[in-house]
């Protein structure tokens, strides 16, 4: 949908006809919704949009012409494998492919492809339309000029990409969502939080703040520079790390996640996780399009 708005024309792929037609439908129905509600994402309306957007079961109609293609099969190396062995017997030379793992590195599956150098990650944030975070990620084997060619095409679709130096597993967004979760575990396993207060130290304080500054900036500004942060409270969080922090990596047990799960379920029942997973994307929804407009407004301002 994000490349249909901005105007290309897509082909989407999928063994299965019944899940192309699925796709097709859904999309229509989930761009006619954002249009009813003002959050469209780029040029044309619902249905203008919708027509460049067509479904093959024929990887090789699918990959005709395209210029770019982005995998998007489940986290699994074998599977990649085989699927990208199908895309480079069929990809033009000049062809760019993206995966969109969100641990697998590019070298544990394209390593010995003959199109490998057009070859890299490129991890969208669920839900894309609304979390516009690109993470890049290219192999050892990927040409510079594929990187910058995937880094500007996510510009002009409207995404904010960022691009990792090397490749690493776990890349830079979930590295920093697993630390965030492994001391949360710690804190519930060791009795001194609930579920819900937990997760309100983010909703509540981190998330707001975070929205808008990340971490180091918050250092920046918390202080007058993070030099300064640094001489001020550089031995405490050392202090409070070595005292609180479980050693890493943290297994999630079993144990514990029964637990946890049992007060998440007071809040959100498992048959409703649809409409809570709704809901959240809402909520997106709306802090994506306040953002907007605050860009918009700081720009006039300057």
């Amino acid at each position: 949908m994000i490349f249909a708005g901005a105007g290309f024309r897509v082909c989407l792929y999928d063994v299965e006809p019944g899940q192309v037609s699925r796709a097709l439908d859904s999309t229509q129905h989930t761009l006619a919704g954002y249009q009813e509600r003002g959050l469209l994402r780029g040029s044309g309306t619902a249905v203008e949009q919708a027509e460049r957007i067509k479904g093959t079961t024929n990887l090789q109609e699918c990959l005709r012409g395209a210029f770019y293609a982005q995998e998007c099969v489940p986290e699994d190396t074998a599977l990649k494998k085989r699927v990208f062995g199908q895309i480079d017997d069929l990809m033009d030379d000049d062809t760019i492919v993206a995966s969109s793992s969100s641990c697998l590195t590019a070298s544990m599956f394209a390593e010995h492809l003959k199109h490998r150098q057009n070859i890299l990650v490129a991890h969208p944030v669920n839900p894309p339309y609304f979390l516009p975070l690109v993470e890049i990620v290219p192999a050892p084997f990927t040409w510079l000029s594929v990187i910058q060619r995937v880094r500007s095409l996510m510009e002009e679709i409207g995404q904010s990409p960022i691009t990792l130096k090397y490749e690493a597993r776990g890349f830079a967004l979930n590295r920093i969502q697993y630390a965030c979760i492994n001391e949360c575990w710690n804190m519930y396993k060791t009795g001194l939080l609930s579920v819900e207060d937990i997760d309100k130290v983010c909703t509540e304080g981190l998330g707001r703040r975070y929205a808008f500054i990340g971490p180091l900036e918050t250092m920046h500004l918390n202080a007058n520079g993070v030099e300064d942060y640094c001489d001020k409270f550089a031995d405490g969080a050392y202090n409070v790390q070595q005292e609180t922090f479980h050693p890493l990596p943290v297994l999630y047990d079993r144990k514990t996640a029964i637990s946890i799960q049992e007060e998440l379920e007071k809040k959100v029942p498992l048959d409703k996780l649809s409409a809570r997973r709704s809901w959240r994307d809402n909520m997106l929804a709306g802090l994506a399009k306040f953002k907007s407009e605050s860009k918009k407004e700081t720009s006039s301002d300057d």
